[in-house]
C-alpha cells in the first residue's frame, strides 16, 4: 500500500505480504460466504514520477525523464481512465468512500490532467457524498499547482511530505525543498481553504537530536498541520541508504526521541489512533488508511498500483452468465473470496497497453479478466491471486493491530470470512501473556502488547 508511510513495526513485518503463486487460486472451502455490501471500497491512484529520487525511498517512483513532454501526461491519464473503467465491475454496486493519490510526487501531474481524470472517474464510479480525497504533495512551489485549484477538482485533503524542518537533515534525506518552503506550503494550503492538512515527518534521522525532533513537531503544528504522520526512518532494501547506510541514533536514543515526541504530540492535542498517525483536535483519522487497516477493499490504478477486492457469489454468477465460461473463470478468479492484484510497475509498460507487441505478450489470465470486466484491453494486471485462508489471518492482524483502539471481533469474520473459533487458541494464549485485552467483542493490544506487536503477529503466522 504505497500511501501508508512505514513505521518500525510495519517494516519489520513487511515480509508477511508473501507471493501467493504456490497457492491454489480458488478460495478455500473454510471461508464462509462474504457479502461485499458490508465492506467499504476505496480507490488508490499512483502517479509514479518525482523530480529526484530520495535515498531512503523504496516506493515505485521514477525520476522525470529529461525529455519529458506534456504528451506523456496525456498518455498516462488516458491509461488511468481505461484502467479505472476496467475495474468498474469490481465495485459490485458499491460507492467509492475515499481516494488516495500517492507516488512519486502526485502534485507534478498538471492540474488540467486532474480535471480530466476526475471528470472521467465520476462517470465510471459512484462517489460517496462525503468522499475523502487525499493527494500527496511536495513543498516545492514548482512541484504543485496553486492549492485552491486542487479543491476545485474535489481533492479535500493534502498530505505534505516535509520530513524535517532542519536544513541539514533535508540535505541528508535528498529533499529538494528548504525549511522556508515547507512552512510556506503548509500555510498556503490552509489559506487556500484546506481544512485537513497532514504533514509527514520522520524521526530517528542521522545525528538527529531530541531538540530537532521536538522542533519538527512544533513547527508543523504552528504552521497549521491538522494531522501529523510521525514515523521512524528505516533502511529499506533497494535504496541508496541501503547500499551506503548512514549512521542512525542508537536504540536508546531512538526510544527516548519516540517517547518524548509522543508526549509532545499528546500535549498539543493530537490523538495517536495508529502506530505513526496522529489526528489533531480539529481533524479526524484518515479514512482511506483506516480502511486499509480495517481490511477493507480498494481498487488501484496506475503504474505498480496494488489493489484488494472481495468478490461475492452474486458477481461470480453474473460474470459466468455474461462473458466467461465457468471453467475459464474458475482457473482465473475462482469462487467467491478475497483477491489481490497489481499493475505493471514501469510507467512505459503501463502506458504501453495499446502496443500490439505488448498485447501479444498479455497472459491468458489477463485476457480472461479483460473479458470478465467487459472493457477493451486495459493496462494489464501482472498479478491476480486469491489470498489463501492461512494468510488471511496474518494479513488481517498485520493491519488491525496498527490501530491503537483495535477493531471489533465481528470485523474479523465479516472481512475474512473466517470464524473467530479458528484463532481462539492463539488469542487465549496472547491474553494469558498480557498482550491482548481479554474482551470477547474487541481485538485490541494491551499497553504491553503495543510494545511487542511483532510477537503478537508471530502467533498468527
Amino acid at each position: 500500500m504505497s500511501n501508508i508511510k512505514s513505521s518500525h513495526f510495519s517494516n519489520n513485518l513487511g515480509a508477511v505480504n508473501r507471493d501467493n503463486s504456490n497457492h491454489d487460486n480458488t478460495s478455500p472451502d473454510s471461508i464462509s460466504a462474504l457479502d461485499v455490501r458490508d465492506i467499504p471500497l476505496a480507490l488508490y491512484i499512483h502517479i509514479p514520477w518525482c523530480v529526484k529520487k530520495c535515498p531512503y525511498c523504496d516506493f515505485n517512483s521514477h525520476e522525470l525523464p529529461i525529455d519529458s513532454q506534456l504528451s506523456m501526461y496525456d498518455e498516462y491519464v488516458d491509461a488511468l481512465i481505461l484502467d479505472a473503467a476496467s475495474q468498474q465491475s469490481l465495485t459490485q454496486g458499491r460507492e467509492i468512500s475515499s481516494i488516495f493519490i500517492g507516488g512519486g510526487t502526485p502534485s507534478l501531474l498538471p492540474i488540467t490532467q486532474y480535471q480530466r481524470l476526475f471528470n472521467s472517474l465520476r462517470e465510471i464510479f459512484r462517489f460517496a457524498g462525503d468522499i475523502e480525497i487525499t493527494m500527496e504533495a511536495n513543498p516545492g512551489t514548482l512541484e504543485h499547482a496553486p492549492f485552491a485549484e486542487y479543491l476545485k477538482v474535489g481533492i479535500n485533503r493534502l498530505s505534505i511530505g516535509v520530513q524535517s524542518f532542519a536544513a541539514e537533515q533535508l540535505t541528508t534525506l535528498g529533499r529538494i525543498h528548504n525549511p522556508a518552503q515547507a512552512l510556506s506550503a503548509i500555510k498556503a494550503a490552509r489559506l487556500a481553504g484546506f481544512e485537513r492538512v497532514n504533514v509527514d515527518l520522520m524521526h530517528g534521522l542521522p545525528k538527529q537530536t531530541m531538540s530537532e525532533a521536538f522542533n519538527d513537531i512544533q513547527m508543523a503544528h504552528d504552521a497549521g498541520a491538522t494531522h501529523i504522520s510521525w514515523y521512524q526512518l528505516t533502511i529499506e532494501p533497494n535504496t541508496v541508504f541501503y547500499r551506503s547506510q548512514p549512521i542512525l541514533p542508537d536504540e536508546d536514543s531512538l526510544a527516548d526521541i519516540e517517547q518524548a515526541g509522543q508526549a509532545l504530540l499528546e500535549s498539543l492535542g493530537y490523538n495517536n489512533y495508529e502506530v505513526s498517525a496522529w489526528a489533531g483536535a480539529s481533524d479526524k483519522p484518515c479514512r482511506h488508511n483506516v480502511n486499509y487497516w480495517q481490511f477493507g477493499d480498494y481498487l488501484a490504478i496506475g503504474a505498480g498500483a496494488h489493489g484488494k477486492v472481495t468478490i461475492d457469489d452474486a458477481a461470480i454468477k453474473e460474470w459466468t452468465a455474461e462473458k466467461v465460461s465457468k471453467e475459464a473463470l474458475k482457473e482465473t478468479v475462482g469462487e467467491s473470496g478475497i483477491y489481490r492484484f497489481s499493475k505493471s510497475r514501469l510507467p512505459k509498460d503501463y502506458m504501453g497497453y495499446q502496443d500490439e507487441t505488448k498485447q501479444n505478450e498479455t497472459s491468458e489470465q489477463n485476457k480472461i479478466i479483460t473479458m470478465m470486466l467487459k472493457t477493451p484491453t486495459p493496462p494489464k494486471m501482472v498479478g491476480w491471486q486469491a489470498i489463501a485462508s492461512d494468510e488471511l489471518v496474518s494479513e488481517f492482524m498485520l493491519n488491525a493491530l496498527r490501530l491503537h483502539d483495535g477493531v471489533a471481533w465481528s470485523l474479523f469474520e465479516a472481512r475474512t470470512g473466517l470464524s473467530y473459533d479458528s484463532i481462539a487458541l492463539e488469542v487465549n494464549k496472547l491474553i494469558k501473556q498480557g498482550l491482548l485485552i481479554d474482551d470477547n467483542e474487541h481485538l485490541q493490544p494491551t499497553a504491553l502488547g503495543k510494545r511487542y506487536l511483532n510477537q503478537i503477529l508471530r502467533e498468527f503466522l
